[in-house]
């Protein structure tokens, strides 16, 4: 995945030195703005919350995980 900042990195880099700080804030404020419009939105953006919290998904449904149970009782069977 391109960084969503690869665009403005890229550019301030080529005209370093190429006027003052508020030129260059313009340039990258313009160059975000350009690099928006490409911007696709996320699909499934509402299970993003779950994921961070480590619920497991495949292909888009909520998969249960057992194989902590199988573990505590190997474990507890040695």
């Amino acid at each position: 995945i391109e960084s969503v900042f690869a665009t403005v990195r890229l550019r301030t880099t080529k005209t370093k030195n190429c006027g003052n700080r508020m030129t260059t804030l313009a340039m990258a404020w313009k160059l975000m703005e350009t690099a928006q419009k490409k911007w696709r939105r996320l699909r499934g953006y509402k299970l993003l919350a779950k994921m961070v919290e480590g619920v497991k998904f495949k292909d888009g449904e909520r998969v249960e995980d057992h194989s902590q149970g199988t573990t505590e009782t190997a474990v507890h069977q040695i």
